[in-house]
């Protein structure tokens, strides 16, 4: 998604607006919106980030993630998985259930630097679960600190599944 004819119109309005005041006000309309074009940008960015958090919600289990592409959002939207037909028997043991919501539902962000091979890991393991890399991310950090959500260790065949210290 091109962010620029947004932040161009927004550029446009309010140099329409100063020059309804007068030309001094232009001219320094012109000088502020060339300087505030990336702080301009973050707040849509941020926008967009929220409201695809919402449809997130409501989507659950499926998810909107907004990517950075350059200086260009991107959405990616991950289906809810399909359950399989009734002759198919899955060969993964099902994910955890989520982690229960916070009663306020306040969501906080933070950013989160990972090196590359991990970040592959984690979107690898994301997209097996059938969720988004941040559900997988706030399932992961809440299964390690709930002790009481940590589900005893059993073994399926010759894997092993559970919780390791």
């Amino acid at each position: 998604m091109d962010l620029t004819p947004f932040v161009d119109n927004l550029r446009r309005e309010l140099a329409s607006a100063a020059e309804a005041v007068g030309t001094e006000a232009g001219a320094l309309t012109q000088r502020l919106t060339s300087q505030i074009e990336s702080a301009t940008r973050l707040t849509l960015l941020e926008a967009l980030s929220t409201a695809a958090s919402e449809i997130t919600r409501e989507l659950a289990p499926g998810s909107v993630d907004v990517r950075l592409r350059g200086r260009d959002p991107e959405f990616v939207v991950a289906a809810p998985p399909t359950e399989p037909a009734f002759h198919e028997t899955p060969d993964v043991t099902p994910p955890p259930p989520p982690p229960p919501v916070d009663e306020d539902g306040a969501m906080t962000r933070i950013n989160l630097r990972l090196p590359e091979h991990l970040k592959l890991r984690v979107e690898e393991a994301a997209g097996r679960a059938g969720i988004s890399v941040n559900a997988w991310l706030v399932r992961a950090a809440s299964s390690a600190l709930d002790p009481v959500s940590r589900q005893p260790s059993h073994t399926v065949g010759q894997r092993y599944t559970g919780w390791v210290r």
